[in-house]
């Protein structure tokens, strides 16, 4: 690992807040683009990134919404990091996948075209991480986020409620489950 990026990766802990781990992978964005990381270093910088949930929080706003295509293509880097924190990477996942469909639906409502696209965008990505993470953790919470939605009760009830999902929000997060 070079100085400039073991500086980096050390620059990253446990206590990273929401706003600093955003900024953290804005610029692990940028060295990503530019081809200055090994698949290592981009697995460890993940990783320390996703070990904690608030780290994990600001990685997945900044790579699912970034305007770089590299975000449509993740590495095996990526995904090996993220297989790393199956708990919370899994948690946050099947949340963005609900979050992003039901938002494309609002926006969509709101003749907000532009908006709508970037909701579409974050759930294509999610699809793919989810696809190629393909951990047992997130197959059993998209199983458990299905039957909550089905059933208007369970585990993610509170979240369905907090975020008022409405029906056709929920028939459409039902129909891009990939279970």
């Amino acid at each position: 690992m070079t100085e400039l990026n073991l500086n980096f990766a050390q620059s990253i802990d446990s206590n990273i807040t929401f706003e600093q781990a955003i900024s953290k992978t804005e610029s692990f964005l940028d060295l990503l683009s530019s081809g200055s990381l090994t698949e290592e270093e981009i697995t460890n910088i993940v990783t320390l990134l996703v070990m904690s949930e608030n780290g994990a929080r600001g990685f997945f706003v900044a790579y699912l919404t970034t305007h770089k295509e590299l975000a449509d293509h993740p590495c095996s880097g990526v995904i090996n990091a993220l297989k790393s924190s199956p708990e919370i990477v899994g948690e946050l996942l099947v949340k963005n996948l609900a979050m992003s469909t039901a938002t494309a639906i609002t926006h969509r409502r709101n003749n907000d075209q532009d908006l709508a696209e970037g909701s579409d965008q974050v759930q294509r990505r999610t699809l793919i991480l989810i696809k190629q993470v393909a951990s047992p953790e997130i197959t059993k919470k998209l199983s458990i986020l299905a039957e909550t939605l089905k059933n208007n009760q369970g585990e993610y009830q509170s979240f369905v409620t907090r975020w008022g999902y409405d029906d056709q929000q929920k028939e459409a997060i039902l129909i891009v489950i990939p279970i």
